[in-house]
């Protein structure tokens, strides 16, 4: 596994001179080292691993900040989080980052407005996910930490039913397939299927392949919880 510092670097390139850059440079100088190593040259329109691994770190921040207080339940997520993609060692280098984060004033409108400029709309999907993962650690979703993802999302550009969607695939309920579909239970069979065909598209792991292993795999769980809801509703109104 790559060092996470070095992901870092290879996206600090896109963060100076903008929101995100002032709250990694307040407290993180002691990455910016390897920020010298990366190409600055680079356009912003390929998202690279070390930009995702950026942004995914400000965010963490700030939603296990929105309720007021961090628990240990998150802290470990985040870890294992961090421990199943980077491994044991940059797990902890990446906490280390994640709690000079938790110190600051996040501003959050210009970071996710920020993201959504330079960060392609798949990486964001896989962005709101994540965020909705560790919002749920601790067995709740709090109403500071649905208003804090909900701001995110509108201000990262993200769709008011690819929000909803991802968000049902959290919060179990008696249609909730059908949200994740975005289609509700008295939708015409044709339009389930359409529905369908295009979010197995749009959300297919494969869209996610640049950021490598380390993050398609949780594409892949996303890509299976849409399966599942489809499956769900062909079983519920008989259809194949």
């Amino acid at each position: 596994m790559a060092k996470f510092g070095k992901w870092i670097g290879a996206g600090l390139g896109w963060t100076f001179g903008g929101p995100i850059g002032a709250v990694i440079g307040l407290g993180i100088g002691w990455m910016f080292d390897s920020a010298q190593q990366t190409d600055q040259s680079r356009g912003y329109s390929n998202t690279t691993t070390g930009d995702f691994a950026i942004s995914m770190m400000v965010l963490l921040a700030a939603v296990m900040k929105a309720d007021g207080k961090v628990v240990r339940s998150e802290l470990d997520y985040v870890k294992n989080f961090l421990a199943r993609k980077f491994g044991t060692d940059s797990a902890n280098e990446a906490l280390h980052m994640l709690r000079d984060l938790l110190k600051q004033n996040i501003p959050l409108q210009d970071i996710a407005t920020q993201i959504g400029q330079r960060l392609d709309y798949h990486s964001r999907l896989e962005l709101l996910h994540l965020l909705y993962g560790v919002a749920l650690a601790d067995g709740n979703l709090h109403s500071a930490e649905i208003q804090t993802i909900n701001q995110i999302a509108y201000f990262m550009g993200i769709t008011a039913q690819d929000q909803q969607s991802i968000r049902s695939m959290f919060t179990a309920s008696a249609d909730s397939a059908y949200k994740i579909l975005g289609v509700d239970p008295n939708t015409p069979v044709e339009d389930i299927k359409k529905a369908y065909r295009k979010l197995a598209v749009e959300y297919h792991p494969d869209k996610v392949g640049y950021l490598g292993e380390e993050f398609r795999k949780d594409a892949e769980e996303k890509f299976q919880k849409i399966n599942a809801a489809y499956e769900q509703i062909k079983k519920e109104k008989g259809f194949k």
